[in-house]
């Protein structure tokens, strides 16, 4: 092949993956408006072009050149790509500043990062270290996936993430160390169980079942938090976790002071003798961190 086909393909390819860049942040980032403002004014876009022209130094056994490229990128993006690692097409980084990219990671097709992710290793071994994304996957803002593993096409990893395993494709991961949640689990993890006690109940549930509107369902909170992925980690789904913490020990709290009550009562009936004696019952003003509205909700959500 002449010098001049070379470089006409080189420069038709490098002509079409800017332009599927630009449209991925299109498709994305509402905030975009034209493509001349995506170009300039987009970081994400820069250390994306920078590292094409770095990882094709460094295939070609020009790592001191690709490394200088490299570190100029990170100066001028605060986005750090290692010259080696591989970028698929459609790869769109919002906001940028913080993100790092392993030597050894891998990222598919149409994959999103925010601000703050690191895609690193837990090794000094040579050889793969850095994960492996499939298509699809978003990741949150602070997120960090740290090892050799694969994330698979289609799972999402919220804001804030610590992931130090594989991930099955089309799973939801939060918290650290980051835990499976989707329409079978809940926020910590667990499976989701309805329970019907007796034959009655289930008639009920059937009945209500095949007279119900689809139109009128609404959705469950496992539901819409599945279909509303929110990659800064807002959630109205989600209770504060050291409030809902103290809401369960109260709760349980007073359901032993009502058994207290119970036996005394008894106790009274049995033995006239028994004196009954008052004490001081733990409410909700004794807790700060706790309001009634949480209260409410969580008992809300317990029935």
């Amino acid at each position: 092949m002449s010098l001049p086909t070379a470089l006409f393909k080189s420069l038709v390819r490098i002509k079409r993956d800017l332009k599927e860049d630009i449209d991925a942040v299109f498709n994305r980032d509402p905030a975009a408006r034209n493509s001349l403002e995506v170009i300039l004014t987009y970081p994400g876009i820069h250390a994306l072009i920078l590292h094409r022209g770095a990882h094709c130094l460094w295939q070609n056994e020009q790592k001191l050149a690709a490394r200088v490229i490299s570190y100029g990128s990170r100066i001028i993006t605060g986005i750090e790509i290692h010259p080696a690692a591989k970028i698929g097409r459609r790869f769109f980084i919002d906001h940028g500043m913080g993100i790092v990219i392993g030597e050894t990671a891998e990222i598919g097709n149409d994959v999103t990062l925010y601000h703050g992710v690191t895609l690193g290793g837990v090794s000094w071994n040579n050889g793969k270290r850095h994960p492996t994304l499939e298509d699809g996957v978003i990741v949150g803002a602070g997120a960090k996936v740290l090892g050799p593993f694969t994330v698979g096409k289609g799972a999402k990893i919220g804001s804030n993430a610590v992931v130090v395993k594989a991930v099955p494709a089309g799973a939801t991961m939060v918290g650290n160390a980051a835990r499976m949640i989707s329409e079978h689990h809940d926020e910590k993890g667990n499976p989701i169980t309805t329970k019907v006690n007796d034959a009655n109940q289930q008639e009920k549930a059937v009945q209500a079942a095949s007279t119900e509107n689809p139109a009128d369902k609404k959705p469950t909170n496992h539901t819409a938090r599945e279909t509303t992925f929110q990659a800064y980690g807002i959630d109205p789904m989600s209770q504060d976790p050291v409030a809902e913490a103290f809401a369960k020990m109260l709760e349980h709290i007073q359901q032993s002071e009502n058994r207290l009550d119970q036996l005394q009562t008894a106790m009274c009936k049995i033995d006239p003798n028994f004196c009954k004696k008052e004490y001081d019952k733990l409410c909700l003003e004794d807790l700060d961190v706790i309001g009634k509205s949480n209260m409410n909700e969580i008992g809300a959500e317990s029935q």
